[in-house]
C-alpha cells in the first residue's frame, strides 16, 4: 500500500533511449496534488488512507463537497477538481494541505496506471465480446453477426445474469499494471510512461507504485 498521484493524460509521443531506439510513451501530467484528508483505522473511518485533490473545480460544486473541503483543509481552500483515496500503511507521514508532486517517483520505476476507457456507444456481440458468428450456409441469410441463443424456454425460463449480449461497449475503469516511467520531467511535473494507458486526451487517470512489481520493470 503506497500512495500515488492523480493527473491528467496529455496524448502519446515517442523518445529515443541510449540506444537510439524510440520508445512510445504516454505524457501524464501528474499533480501536483493536495492532500486533504487522513484517514486512521484508529479513528471514525476504520482504516489508513489518505485522500487527495487534483486540479481547480471551476464549476458550482454542492454545499456538502465545499464544507469537506472547508473542513480538513480551512474556508480560504481551493476546490479541488477531482479527488482520489490511496490507501498507505503509515498516514502520521502525511499531513492535510500537504503538496505531492512527481518527486514521488522515479525514472525505470514500475507503476500502475488507472483510468476510463474510451467510450465505444453500442456495440454488437462480435466487437464487444468477440463472438464469432453463425455460419454463413444451410439457409442462414440474416444471424451471421448475431449472438444465438441466449436462454431457454424451460425452468429458469429466463437469460442468466451477466450473459454476454450487445450493449454499450467501453467507458469502463480499467488498470494497467506494470508500466515504466521513461522520464520524470519534474519542472513541469509530467511524466513519460512508457506503452499506452486507458482514456482520451484530457482523461483523468491515477499513477500509483505498482503493486505486483515494486521494482523496476
Amino acid at each position: 500500500m503506497s500512495i500515488g498521484l492523480i493527473g491528467k493524460k496529455i496524448g502519446m509521443a515517442q523518445v529515443f533511449d541510449d540506444e537510439g531506439a524510440a520508445v512510445p510513451v504516454t505524457v501524464v501530467q501528474a499533480g501536483p496534488c493536495t492532500v486533504v484528508q487522513i484517514k486512521t483505522a484508529e479513528g471514525a473511518d476504520g482504516y489508513n488512507a489518505v485522500q487527495v485533490g487534483f486540479g481547480e473545480r471551476l464549476k458550482k460544486i454542492t454545499s456538502p463537497a465545499r464544507g469537506h473541503i472547508e473542513k480538513h483543509l480551512g474556508d480560504d481552500a481551493a476546490i479541488p477538481h477531482d479527488l482520489h483515496e490511496f490507501r498507505v500503511a503509515d498516514p502520521s507521514a502525511y499531513a492535510a494541505g500537504q503538496t505531492l508532486d512527481v518527486g514521488l517517483f522515479a525514472e525505470g520505476q514500475a507503476v500502475d496506471v488507472t483510468g476510463t476507457s474510451k467510450g465505444k456507444g453500442f456495440a454488437g456481440v462480435m466487437r464487444r465480446h468477440n463472438f464469432s458468428g453463425q455460419q454463413k450456409t444451410h439457409g442462414q441469410s440474416d444471424r451471421w453477426r448475431a449472438p444465438g441463443a441466449v436462454g431457454m424456454g424451460t425452468t429458469p425460463g429466463r437469460v442468466w445474469k451477466g450473459q454476454k449480449m450487445a450493449g454499450r461497449m467501453g467507458q469502463d475503469l480499467v488498470t494497467v499494471q506494470n508500466l515504466r516511467i521513461v522520464r520524470v520531467e519534474a519542472e513541469q511535473n509530467v511524466l513519460l510512461i512508457k506503452g499506452a494507458i486507458p482514456g482520451g486526451p484530457g482523461s483523468l487517470v491515477t499513477v500509483r507504485p505498482a503493486v505486483k512489481s515494486p521494482g523496476s520493470a
